[in-house]
């Protein structure tokens, strides 16, 4: 049997995912940290050094990684058979990975923004692959958000000159309290929110769906969109317990519910499960600003593994369905392709948190920890209503996918016989049920109790029934016309449309400076400049010209004159 190029890729990342898990206990187990330097170059009394970390964290994360970039490759040889440059592709996705790679065993913020910028670089590549012009806006959105955080980065970089070096592992603790890091601190967050797509800069990442399925399930799990949420566990000493935390933990909690409120409006299938990512970041942001880093990174990593088999079990569902993404024209898929529903069932239940899959360790922790945590009513409410909102458009999904008629074609066109892409998905879904456990396990070595009272510990598992049961009113419509009636047209497109921050993003960052632009340019470059300069110059010398061609006209007449009138003046001197 000939191994095509994806699965050569993935068995050798899977091989390397492997190692790295094993290296990863190894480090935990013996409470080891690894710090490499190595000699680039050496010039004089200057030397260029390259520095990588490996301690149990950027180990078990470079792992996670590896191992759903092996099953997204190995799912992207039969999901792209028919594209004339899959080895391209592959590259493409290659480079991606490389470049997350290289963000998390950073411990050198100039290293940190090669990653960084690799990653913003190769994702404007692979959001643009299809070519068109939907393509082609999202992907410079992409790449316009996410360079408001390089520019910050650069910044940072800038700044830690005033320490000699650019190893901030080495400062975190013992300059905290100096202006310079805590300014550095500020950029470092403001890249964290660009890259993690935290308000304002949230309207990319459901444009980045126009990326190929496979590039979708990459981005959204463990590479571009968690490299912020990554870069702040480390940088957390800086911030915390500062005004920023709290100014974070907002603008998180603020990102989560409308993400969540968003979702419950939409009707595409992969713009449905890219505001379910963007829900989900807010809440790794938000437990970080709390002063829980270790939470956040149990989080991402059990976050990772059921996104990316979400993700993966909807392009499935598109590919059947001939690349319609609409929730609308399906229903019933049950009938025909069981077991993909099936994994999609238990990535959504993971999702919304169902006890013993792998979102429900990190996810039912957090909600406790935040309940403990101090912070104001309004934060605890939106958290919790977050919470339901996640559960409300989780269930709905369900009941578009599973419930009702098959609203498409003809049912005899979905079928489950794309046998390489569900071994794919089916890796996945043995770590979307056993990965929560057995990380809980690894990262919390001490059981922890959270004594509360009964209603505060039965609080988050009522707003997930609530939850549900308001997706199900949401299938049937009868909420969401009651709604309809209830508010004008303007409110529901203001909720649904991730309030306008697409339409802000867009045309209101190019159309009114260009408009005003416009403006300028008619009333001073081709107004007062000309009426005054050029215009005004022409004129007077046009009147200057046309009085001097008369006096040369008449010369002779002219020159009597001038002469009688010069004898006249002579004569009365003389008198």
């Amino acid at each position: 049997m000939i191994l095509s190029i994806c699965m050569i890729y993935s068995l050798s990342l899977l091989m390397i995912s492997l190692m790295l898990f094993i290296s990863s206990l190894n480090f935990m187990i013996n409470d080891m940290v690894i710090f490499l330097e190595w000699e680039l170059l050496s010039l004089n009394s200057m030397s260029i050094i390259m520095s990588l970390l490996l301690d149990w964290m950027s180990l078990l994360f470079m792992s996670f990684v590896l191992f759903i970039s092996s099953m997204v490759i190995y799912y992207s040889d039969e999901y792209m058979e028919g594209d004339e440059n899959l080895n391209r592709f592959i590259m493409l996705v290659m480079m991606f990975v490389l470049s997350m790679v290289f963000l998390i065993i950073s411990p050198n913020l100039i290293s940190i923004l090669l990653g960084w910028d690799g990653l913003g670089l190769v994702s404007y590549c692979l959001v643009i692959y299809y070519q068109n012009v939907k393509s082609y806006n999202a992907g410079m959105l992409t790449a316009l958000s996410n360079r408001i955080g390089d520019v910050a980065l650069l910044m940072a970089i800038a700044w830690m000159f005033n320490y000699g070096s650019w190893n901030y592992i080495f400062y975190l603790d013992s300059m905290k309290n100096n202006f310079e890091m805590q300014f550095i601190s500020y950029m470092v967050v403001l890249a964290a929110m660009t890259k993690s797509a935290q308000i304002p800069f949230s309207s990319w990442l459901p444009a980045a769906m126009a990326a190929p399925t496979p590039v979708s399930a990459l981005v959204h799990s463990s590479t571009l969109v968690t490299a912020g949420v990554y870069l702040l566990i480390r940088f957390n000493n800086l911030f915390m317990n500062t005004y920023l935390s709290k100014l974070l933990l907002f603008i998180s909690v603020l990102t989560m519910f409308m993400a969540g409120l968003g979702a419950n409006y939409e009707f595409d299938l992969k713009k449905i499960i890219a505001l379910s990512t963007l829900s989900q970041l807010g809440l790794m942001m938000s437990i970080l600003s709390m002063g829980y880093p270790k939470m956040a990174f149990f989080h991402l990593l059990t976050h990772a593994l059921f996104k990316a088999l979400l993700f993966m079990c909807a392009g499935s569902i598109i590919h059947n369905m001939k690349n319609n993404q609409d929730i609308r024209m399906m229903g019933s898929l049950f009938n025909c392709m069981p077991l993909t529903i099936s994994c999609m069932n238990v990535a959504n239940l993971a999702l919304c948190g169902m006890p013993f899959l792998a979102g429900f360790y990190s996810k039912d922790l957090i909600l406790e920890l935040a309940s403990l945590s101090i912070f104001n009513s309004l934060m605890f409410l939106f958290y919790f209503l977050s919470t339901g909102l996640t559960v409300c458009y989780t269930f709905r999904l369900i009941y578009y996918t599973m419930s009702g008629d098959f609203n498409f074609n003809s049912i005899n066109s979905v079928s489950d016989e794309y046998w390489v892409m569900l071994k794919g998905m089916l890796g996945l879904l043995f770590m979307a049920i056993i990965g929560g456990s057995m990380l809980s396990w690894l990262i919390i070595n001490t059981p922890i109790m959270i004594c509360m009272p009964f209603m505060l510990k039965m609080l988050a598992l009522m707003v997930s029934l609530l939850g549900a049961y308001l997706g199900y009113e949401l299938y049937q419509y009868k909420l969401s016309w009651n709604l309809y009636m209830m508010s004008n047209y303007y409110t529901l497109n203001y909720v649904g449309n991730m309030w306008y921050m697409p339409v802000i993003s867009t045309i209101g960052v190019n159309f009114y400076s260009l408009k005003i632009g416009y403006k300028i340019v008619k009333s001073i470059d081709q107004g007062w400049n000309e009426y005054l300069g050029g215009q005004s110059l022409y004129n007077y010398m046009l009147i200057n010209s046309k009085l001097l061609t008369k006096i040369y006209k008449n010369d002779l007449k002219i020159h009597l004159s001038i002469f009688i009138l010069w004898v006249l003046i002579l004569l009365l001197f003389m008198l």
